[in-house]
C-alpha cells in the first residue's frame, strides 16, 4: 500500500508517542533534573503569617515556591483549560496532540507546532535547550518521567513555581506578589489572564516594561476564556478595561532579623514563620529611625524586645536605617562595651553568695584596687550607702569593691555559661579584671537581653527563640545563672530607678508597666544602652556610631533610656488589656448603670467583618469607621485613630485581625473584630 505524505505524518507522529513514552518510562526511574526546583527563595513571615523577608536564589531570582492549597483554584481551572486541557488525564504528554505537533514539525522541518503539556513545559524549564524536534522529543519523554515522579499536584505545584514571569521573577506567587501587592490566593479576572499570558512569552509582555504588549495579551486570554464558557462576556471587558499593573519591590521587614532566619533554614523549609510581629517591629523601626535622625548624622540605633516567658524575639532593629552611615552593620550583633549595664549582675551573684544583701551598707569613697581607682560618672562620692542605692544611682566604687568580693573570674564564667559571650578589648589580656564591671569587656546587645530576660524568670537564662517551630524545644531548655530570690531583689531594686525626665515614677503612674531598667554608658561616651524588664516584656535598646566614634555627652540616661521608655509604651499599646485602658479619659463611665440598650452601635466594619484594602499604611484610601453614637472615639488595637474634617479613616498597615473600638462620651463601648485582607 502506498504511503500518502499524511498517512506518513501520522505514523511517524505515532512512533514518536510510542517512543516518548518507552523513554519516559526508563527515565523515571532515573535521575531528573529536579535541582533547580529543590531552590527556592525562603520566605520569612511573622508569627502571625505576614510576609517579612525573602531570599533570592541563583543569579538574583526570585522563586517562590507555590503552594497549591493557597492558590486561587479559579484561576487553576482557567489555566488547565487553555494550557492543557487533558492534564488530569495524559501521562505526560498528550498523544492526540503530540502525533499532530510531530507530523507538523516532520512536515516542516523544524519546530513550529505546539503540542507542549504543562508538564512538557515544566521539563523545559528544568532542562532548557535548543528548540529541536530531538529536544522536543526529550522533553517529552521527560515529561513522562515527572508524571512518574511527582504526580499530578506536583507537577502543578512544580509548574507554578517555574513559570517565567519576565526578569527575576518565577513563579505564580512572585509574580503575583511583584505586579498585585498579594499572594494569589484570591485573584480577579484580570489577574488571572494576566498570570496566564506572560509566561508564553515573559519578557515580550513584561507589564513593567511593555504594558502595551501585556494588555494585547491579557485580552486575548481574555476572549478564549469568553470563547470556552469560563467567563461572561461582561466579565471579560470589565477586566480588560483594567489597568495594567506596576512591578514593586518586596516587602523586607525586619531585613537583618528576617535575612538570617532565611540564611538558616533548609532547603526543605521554603517558607519560615518567625516569632517576629510584623506591627510591633515596624511601629519600633519607625520610632528607632527617628531617634538615630535626632542623635545626628552619624548615630545608629539597635533594638532588641524579647517575650519574657518564652524567649520569643519579637522585634530586633539592627539599624536607625539602611539610608544612614553605617546602617547595614547590625547592632544588636555588634560587640559593645555595656558600661553599667551588668552591674545589676554583679549584686545578684553577691546577693545569692550572702555577700551582701539590699540593705547592706557600703562605702561609696575613693578606693584604689592594684593601681585601679575607679571614680563615679559624676567624678563626686556619696559616702554611705545601701547596696540597693548603690545599684539605683549606679555608683562606680561600690560595684567594683563587691566585683572584687565575687570574683571577676568566677563572675565572667558564669556569664559565659548562658551562652553569652563576653569579649575583652585585647587579646593579651588574661585575666577580665575588675574594669569588667564598668563595661570593660564586649558583649552583644542580643547577649545582654538575653541575660536580662533570665532576671524577668526567676534567674534562669534561655537562648533567644526566633522560629514558632522552635518554641515548644525551648521551653525544656535553661541554665541557672542565678537563684530566683536574687533575681527578684535586684528586680526590686531597679524597679526604684529614677526614670527619664519627663517621666513620672512608675509607681505614681497608672496603667503604667512596673518596669525595672539599668542604663549603661561606655568610656568616651561611645555606647549608650538602656535595659528593662516588665510585664511580661524584655527590652534592650542602643545608641551609638556603627563605627564606635565618640559623641559627647551622649549617655544611657539621655540617649536611650527615652527610647527604651517609648519601646514600652508600644508594648502596652499593643497589648490585649490596652482596650480595657482606653476608656480612662472618661471618668463617668460608671456613673450610670448601662441596661445593655445605650452605648455606641457600630456600623461598619460590623463585628466578624472580613474587608479588602486597596493596599496598607500611606498607600491605601483607607476605611471610614462608622457608628450610631455621641463624642466617640475611636482606637484600633489600644491606639486611638484622629478624626478630620468629621471623618475618621483608619489605614491598616498589614492584612490580619484586629480589634476596633468606639467609646462615646459616657465611656460606654461597642467592638468589632475584623479580617483585613
Amino acid at each position: 500500500m502506498t504511503l500518502t505524505p499524511l498517512r506518513r505524518r501520522l505514523l511517524l507522529g505515532a512512533g514518536a508517542v510510542a517512543a516518548v513514552l518507552a523513554a519516559g518510562v526508563a527515565l523515571s526511574a532515573a535521575t531528573l533534573p529536579l535541582g533547580k526546583l529543590a531552590r527556592s527563595s525562603p520566605v520569612v513571615l511573622d508569627h502571625r503569617g505576614v510576609w517579612l523577608r525573602a531570599l533570592p536564589v541563583e543569579d538574583g531570582r526570585w522563586r517562590l515556591r507555590a503552594d497549591l492549597e493557597r492558590t486561587d483554584p479559579v484561576f487553576i481551572q482557567r489555566l488547565i483549560a487553555l494550557e492543557d486541557r487533558h492534564f488530569w488525564f495524559h501521562p505526560g504528554v498528550d498523544p492526540a496532540a503530540l502525533v499532530r505537533a510531530v507530523a507538523s514539525d516532520v512536515s516542516a522541518g523544524r519546530v513550529r507546532s505546539g503540542g507542549s503539556t504543562l508538564t512538557m513545559q515544566l521539563a523545559r524549564r528544568l532542562e532548557p535547550r535548543r528548540r529541536t524536534l530531538g529536544a522536543k522529543t526529550l522533553e517529552a519523554a521527560r515529561a513522562v518521567g515527572l508524571e512518574a515522579r511527582l504526580g499530578k499536584k506536583g507537577v502543578l505545584a512544580a509548574y507554578l513555581t517555574l513559570a517565567p514571569y519576565g526578569g527575576s521573577l518565577e513563579g505564580v506567587r512572585a509574580a503575583s506578589l511583584a505586579y498585585f501587592g498579594h499572594e494569589p490566593s484570591s485573584l480577579t479576572n484580570a489577574e488571572q489572564a494576566l498570570l496566564i499570558a506572560i509566561p508564553q512569552a515573559p519578557e515580550l509582555r513584561r507589564p513593567d516594561l511593555h504594558p502595551l504588549a501585556a494588555r494585547k495579551a491579557r485580552a486575548h486570554v481574555l476572549r478564549r476564556l469568553v470563547a470556552r464558557g469560563l467567563i461572561s462576556p461582561q466579565a471579560a471587558r470589565e477586566a480588560a478595561a483594567e489597568p495594567i499593573p506596576r512591578r514593586t519591590v518586596f516587602p523586607e521587614r525586619a531585613w537583618a532579623a528576617a535575612g538570617e532566619i532565611a540564611r538558616a533554614a533548609p532547603p526543605s523549609q521554603p517558607t519560615i514563620v518567625s516569632t517576629l510581629d510584623a506591627r510591633l517591629q515596624t511601629r519600633i523601626e519607625s520610632l528607632a529611625a527617628q531617634t538615630g535622625a535626632g542623635q545626628g548624622d552619624e548615630s545608629s540605633v539597635g533594638v532588641v524586645v524579647l517575650e519574657t516567658r518564652t524567649r520569643a524575639v519579637r522585634a530586633l532593629v539592627s539599624s536607625a536605617g539602611r539610608d544612614r552611615p553605617g546602617g547595614w552593620v547590625d547592632a544588636t550583633r555588634a560587640l559593645r562595651s555595656p558600661g553599667s549595664s551588668l552591674k545589676p549582675f554583679i549584686y545578684a551573684f553577691a546577693f545569692e553568695q550572702g555577700l551582701a544583701a539590699p540593705q547592706t551598707r557600703l562605702a561609696d569613697a575613693p578606693l584604689a584596687f592594684a593601681g585601679y581607682e575607679p571614680e563615679n560618672f559624676d567624678r563626686t562620692f556619696h559616702g554611705d550607702v545601701t547596696a540597693g542605692q548603690a545599684l539605683q544611682y549606679s555608683l562606680n566604687v561600690p560595684a567594683v569593691a563587691m566585683l572584687a568580693k565575687v570574683g571577676p573570674d568566677a563572675f565572667e564564667s558564669r556569664i559565659e555559661a548562658t551562652g553569652a559571650r563576653l569579649v575583652r578589648p585585647h587579646a593579651g589580656l588574661v585575666d577580665p579584671g575588675l574594669a569588667l564591671a564598668l563595661g570593660g569587656e564586649g558583649v552583644t546587645l542580643r547577649d545582654i537581653a538575653m541575660l536580662y530576660a533570665a532576671l524577668g524568670d526567676g534567674g534562669l537564662a534561655k537562648p533567644l527563640v526566633w522560629t514558632e517551630a522552635g518554641l515548644p524545644h525551648a521551653r525544656h531548655q535553661g541554665h541557672r545563672l542565678v537563684s530566683a530570690d536574687a533575681a527578684d531583689q535586684v528586680l526590686s531594686i531597679l524597679r526604684e530607678s529614677p526614670p527619664p525626665p519627663g517621666r513620672a515614677p512608675p509607681a505614681l503612674s497608672l496603667g503604667a508597666p512596673k518596669l525595672a531598667f539599668k542604663t549603661g554608658t561606655s568610656y568616651g561616651f561611645r555606647d549608650a544602652v538602656a535595659a528593662g524588664v516588665g510585664d511580661g516584656w524584655t527590652v534592650v535598646v542602643w545608641t551609638g556610631r556603627p563605627d564606635g566614634g565618640v559623641r559627647p555627652g551622649m549617655t544611657g540616661r539621655e540617649a536611650a533610656l527615652p527610647l527604651l521608655f517609648q519601646v514600652f509604651d508600644i508594648l502596652e499599646a499593643s497589648a490585649p488589656q490596652a482596650q480595657a485602658l482606653a476608656p480612662q479619659s472618661a471618668p463617668p463611665a460608671l456613673s450610670q448603670f448601662d441596661n445593655g440598650r445605650g452605648g455606641p452601635q457600630l456600623l461598619f466594619p460590623p463585628d466578624g467583618a472580613s474587608v479588602m484594602v486597596d493596599g496598607y499604611g500611606a498607600k491605601s484610601r483607607g476605611l471610614e469607621l462608622a457608628a450610631r453614637g455621641e463624642g466617640l472615639r475611636w482606637y484600633v488595637d489600644g491606639v486611638p485613630l484622629a478624626e478630620a474634617n468629621g471623618q475618621v479613616v483608619w489605614r491598616p498597615d498589614f492584612p490580619g485581625f484586629y480589634r476596633i473600638t468606639a467609646i462615646d462620651g459616657r465611656g460606654r463601648q461597642a467592638t468589632a473584630r475584623v479580617k483585613v485582607r
